[in-house]
């Protein structure tokens, strides 16, 4: 007899109530996932998780007494190398909230729609408790392209990083075409490789660079000059 895999223990933190007993309610309904605690705020929330441990932090964004950039930063930024911690996935009301892009450099895997639906959102708890990232890599470009603030054709604010000379020419060419919105299928066409060989490029290039997933992996990509805001590859 096969034995049933083991629930995705969740954490909701939200300070409305009707959003964060919705959220709970919604997840608690299916047998994949528990809710082993909510919290009203920031600091509540980095309280409960380092109490509970959960697989995955469902954060909103404005929180009173410390939002939920400051303890996306305090789970995952100030965890000890090796620490359990958990996947931080965004709650927010806009998909460009200038806020987000904050919360993506602090370590979340990406961010969800409040208005999301039920399957939305059993489906983003699953892909960021699989260690994956929830942005489309579009919609993460598009969000970094908004708010580095930089006209287009401008050099970015700071110099290759050079962590990116660890990095061998295809696996910096991959990092390329990652941070310009194509997913490893597209990739593997483009470079006529297959999609394996893509998923082991992007994953050392991670190791490499010490990224979590891929939505971090763009925002070194903008951050570093490798890519600039407004401009798109066309070979």
């Amino acid at each position: 007899m096969t034995t049933p895999p083991t629930p995705i223990r969740v954490v909701v933190a939200d300070d409305h109530l009707v959003v964060r007993t919705g959220f709970a309610a919604l997840l608690d309904s299916q047998p994949e996932f528990t809710i082993v605690e909510t919290a009203t705020n920031g600091a509540d929330a980095v309280r409960v998780c380092r109490e509970v441990s959960p697989d995955v932090v469902l954060m909103d964004i404005r929180m009173p007494e410390m939002d939920g950039i400051a303890a996306t930063r305090q789970l995952l930024g100030d965890a000890p190398d090796g620490a359990d911690v958990p996947r931080v996935l965004i709650l927010t009301t806009f998909d460009l909230d200038e806020y987000v892009y904050d919360a993506l450099r602090a370590g979340a895997s990406g961010f969800l729609l409040k208005d999301a639906t039920a399957e939305r959102l059993f489906d983003a708890v699953r892909v960021v408790a699989a260690g994956e990232a929830l942005l489309d890599p579009g919609v993460t470009r598009r969000l970094i392209s908004e708010f580095t603030k930089l006209p287009a054709g401008t050099p970015a604010a700071k110099p290759a990083s050079s962590v990116l000379d660890t990095l061998t020419a295809r696996e910096t060419e991959v990092l390329l075409l990652v941070a310009d919105g194509m997913s490893n299928v597209e990739i593997a066409a483009r470079l006529h490789v297959t999609e394996e060989t893509v998923k082991s490029h992007v994953s050392r290039t991670l190791t490499k660079l010490g990224l979590r997933d891929r939505t971090q992996a763009v925002i070194t990509a903008y951050e570093t000059g490798l890519v600039v805001p407004g401009l798109r590859r066309t070979d």
